[in-house]
Parts: structure tokens; sequence; C-alpha cells
């Protein structure tokens, strides 16, 4: 029995070296099957994150909108002025306290 799984074997191994070819080929199929599944699953990860990134790129645009919005708001002269007047009882000087500096 063992004499006939060592030529079993043996004609084997003899078949698969004459047909290297396909048995290259095989490999070849093998190696780009994996290769595309590894493809697409980094290609899936890398439009999740993309994804990712853009949703932050829009709630960063609103976020520095509101911002602006804010600053425009909090420096309008109406309120500097009631500020100034209520808060820190600063007036208007009158004419003649008002100095004027002149730079050669």
């Amino acid at each position: 029995m063992s004499k006939t799984q060592l030529n079993l074997t043996r004609i084997v191994l003899l078949d698969l070296w004459h047909h290297k070819w396909v048995l290259l080929l095989a490999v070849a199929v093998l190696a780009n099957a994996v290769l595309v599944v590894y493809t697409s699953h980094a290609s899936r990860k890398y439009t999740s994150q993309w994804e990712q990134l853009l949703q932050e790129r829009d709630r960063l645009d609103i976020e520095w909108r509101n911002l602006l919005l804010e600053e425009q708001s909090q420096s309008e002269h109406s309120r500097v002025t009631r500020i100034a007047t209520k808060e820190l009882e600063m007036i208007r000087p009158l004419p003649n306290e008002e100095v004027v500096i002149r730079i050669p």
C-alpha cells in the first residue's frame, strides 16, 4: 500500500512538473483574487474616511460662519457705544477738552 501511495505521489508531482504553467497561472489567479479583495477593502475604508472628513469640513464651515456673525454683532458700533456709556461710564469729551496731537 505504501508503495502505491509513493508511486501515486510521484505521479502527481511529475504531472504538476509537466504542467507547471497551469500551476503558475493558478497561483497568479489566487494572488490576483487576494489583491482584489484587499484593494476593495482599502477603497471602502478610504471612502468612509473621505465622507467623515467632508462632514467635519462642513461642521467647521458652519462654526466659522457663526463665529463671523458673532464677531460682527460684538463689534457693532451701537453696542460699543452702549457699553462705553452704561458699563464704563464714559462720555464724549467737549470740543474745548479735545486735544489734537500732530506728528511732524
